[in-house]
């Protein structure tokens, strides 16, 4: 470590932590300049999309592995940058929005997508309990990732609410 890096607590960064940041930034999205936790969403559909297929419990093995892989390469990034929860992290949005998808009947419905999306950013943004306990008190690549988690949990209840409640069934959408 040069003085530089001593000073700001970052360390030097080697293959692990570069392919930990850009894994965490979403191959770059979190540097963007406005609303980088909206795009790093943004940049989840397309992925729940595709698993579409997967049976109920092949997705659910799929969220653990999102989240493991958003816990070590935030883990990685927290260090790289020396800052605990960068907001250029993105890839926590991204294992949210896998685990708020968790309860859709259909994960290629683009109305059901897109609710996802709302109901997500406003869990994130809110963080309902105990999602902001997780944010202030655990350490690394886990607090930055376990907090989104459970507003992915509290925005996938809300939409397994809306979706057999019949509301989004009445929602006049171009596609339907």
């Amino acid at each position: 470590m040069d003085a530089g890096d001593a000073k700001s607590g970052a360390e030097r960064p080697g293959i692990g932590s570069r392919l930990g940041v850009l894994v965490a930034t979403v191959l770059g999205i979190g540097y963007a300049p406005l609303a980088p936790g909206t795009w790093g969403t943004a940049a989840a559909i397309p992925l729940v999309l595709v698993s579409g297929g997967l049976t109920q419990w092949a997705y659910l093995v799929l969220c653990v592995a999102v989240t493991a892989v958003a816990i070590a390469a935030s883990g990685a990034a927290d260090r790289a940058f020396g800052d605990h929860d960068s907001g250029r992290i993105v890839v926590d949005e991204v294992a949210g929005y896998f685990w708020t998808m968790a309860a859709a009947a259909d994960r290629t419905d683009p109305l059901l997508l897109a609710a996802g999306f709302i109901l997500f950013r406003v869990a994130d943004i809110v963080k309902p309990p105990p999602a902001r306990a997780i944010d202030r008190r655990m350490a690394g690549g886990t607090g930055v990732v376990l907090d989104d988690v459970v507003a992915g949990w509290w925005a996938a209840a809300a939409l397994f609410l809306l979706e057999r409640s019949g509301l989004l069934a009445r929602v006049p959408w171009p596609w339907r």
